[in-house]
């Protein structure tokens, strides 16, 4: 009997499925990977939109007088 066998019996209904993070949380590894790599790229979009907004705020503004920066 191989080892994928033995396993197949032992977990049962489990076999094949992923593993959750926490026992009481069904979130699976992928789920939580899939997370973190969503949360970057939405980080360094806000970046970028905070870096335009200032550039607007700080130097496009002013230089078609839209208003003063003192």
């Amino acid at each position: 009997m191989g080892e994928s066998k033995r396993r197949k019996e032992a977990l049962q209904d489990k076999y094949g499925k992923e593993k959750t993070i926490l026992p009481w949380m069904p979130i699976t590894k992928s789920q939580a990977e899939q997370f973190v790599k969503w949360s970057t790229t939405g980080a360094w979009i806000g970046i970028g939109l905070l870096v335009a907004w200032w550039i607007t705020v700080r130097f496009i503004g002013p230089s078609f007088g839209w208003w003063q920066v003192n």
